[in-house]
């Protein structure tokens, strides 16, 4: 059977999406892939739902007389692109996820950069309060096409102790 697939039935795989509790052990670190190219729509787009309309992100004269002469990518875009590259492999089978710390954007991102990311499990421990639950710690950091760190952050979330029954009662 092929890696990060399921057999299902004779000649039938399933991708599989996200993992368990007992797949996550302590200083496993996932390189995600494919990488993430910003752009314009991404930053336009995003930046407007957001409601933020700082001119660093949306007015090309006003960016072209900064520091860094072209728009600066919104920092929650980065974050959200970056953390999303990494749900397939780590949470897709998250029933929650319950923080977001230690959150610093270390070097600026513009459209037309390249973003990948990797996944550094930091943690984890069997739920108290939910018993087929485990809660998994992770630190990821993304970095541009030049190989700089442009953010990095600390997310936990439950995920479920047997994922082969999760994913059976969920078709995954």
């Amino acid at each position: 059977m092929p890696n990060g697939y399921r057999r299902i039935a004779d000649g039938r795989y399933r991708e599989i999406v996200g993992l368990g509790y007992h797949e996550l052990p302590e200083g496993m670190v996932i390189e995600h892939r494919p990488g993430r190219t910003v752009t314009e729509t991404d930053n336009v787009l995003m930046t407007t739902l957001g409601g933020n309309d700082a001119p660093i992100h949306t007015d090309a004269r006003y960016s072209s007389l900064t520091e860094w002469g072209r728009p600066l990518v919104c920092s929650s875009i980065t974050l959200h692109l970056v953390g999303g590259m990494t749900v397939r492999s780590t949470s897709g089978l998250t029933l929650a996820n319950l923080g977001f710390e230690e959150i610093r954007f270390t070097h600026p991102v513009f459209v037309g950069d390249t973003l990948y990311a990797q996944t550094e499990i930091t943690g984890r421990r069997l739920s108290r309060s939910r018993p087929d639950t485990g809660i998994v710690t992770c630190r990821t950091t993304g970095h541009n096409q030049h190989g700089a760190d442009v953010v990095i952050f600390t997310r936990s979330f439950f995920v479920p102790v047997d994922a082969d029954a999760a994913r059976d009662a969920t078709n995954y």
